[in-house]
């Protein structure tokens, strides 16, 4: 199987986007080890990054709200032997905050990390194994998924294969 690197979605609506998460959830949770994934999120306010979040946070079986970690840095789930956890960088005002709440501890075993606005937290965060850019599309949204290594090319080529 020749692994994929790149990977291009049109998601048409908010209902679109929550699927896309949740087909990319599915393919995380296919890969055959238990090693964290990085995923950083890129995109304008109001593109779609929660939006995909709450799709695979959902997908993994949670039943209440996925709400913005805007304010808190970092909301937490345990679902199906996964720890998530969703950060919202963007009111980090100095990268040394993530020092301060523990930050490489978040990126153990059967973790999946996403990341909105990680260019805040340069040279302290994890590298990523897929970076997701979401971009406006007029009233739609276009997803490009990038792999920066074998883990994040065979998330892609799993995610191909749905």
């Amino acid at each position: 199987m020749t692994e994929l690197t790149h990977y291009n979605q049109y998601i048409a609506d908010e209902n679109a986007m929550i699927a896309f998460g949740q087909q990319l959830i599915q393919a995380i949770n296919k890969l055959d080890n238990n090693k964290p994934v990085v995923i950083y999120l890129n995109g304008d306010l109001g593109a779609g990054k929660t939006t995909l979040s709450r799709g695979m946070i959902q997908g993994l079986g949670h039943q209440g709200n996925v709400k913005s970690p805007t304010y808190t840095l970092v909301e937490e789930y345990h679902l199906q032997n996964k720890h998530i956890y969703h950060f919202d960088l963007y009111r980090l005002s100095d990268p040394e905050e993530l020092e301060f709440m523990g930050i490489r501890d978040y990126f153990g075993t059967d973790t999946i990390c996403l990341i909105e606005w990680a260019e805040k937290g340069i040279g302290l965060l994890a590298e990523p194994d897929l970076i997701v850019n979401i971009r406006y599309a007029d009233n739609a949204r276009d997803i490009d998924l990038i792999a920066q290594n074998a883990q994040g090319e065979q998330i892609i080529t799993l995610l191909a294969a749905k």
